[in-house]
């Protein structure tokens, strides 16, 4: 079973590298894009742990080193092999 990880920040927070993308987006030409936010994407595999489990430690994980609960948030999605 995997875990699906997504960590991006909280509104309201500034973004460096969201904006260093739209400034680079905006110098290649591509138009209409009105925001853009960077975040980070981790994926976990757990062997012979139950789905409730595994949601939960991800979530732990999570709130203990992935992801820093005062700027971020962040998604867990399970995904069976």
């Amino acid at each position: 079973m995997k875990a699906r990880i997504h960590v991006t920040l909280k509104p309201g927070i500034l973004d460096p590298q969201g904006q260093a993308l739209m400034h680079a987006l905006e110098m290649l030409g591509f138009q209409g894009v009105a925001e853009a936010r960077v975040g980070k994407f981790i994926e976990l595999t757990f062997e012979g742990v139950p789905p409730s489990r595994a949601q939960a430690l991800a979530a732990a994980a999570c709130q203990k080193l992935l992801a820093n609960p005062v700027m971020e948030d962040f998604q867990v999605a399970l995904d069976a092999d």
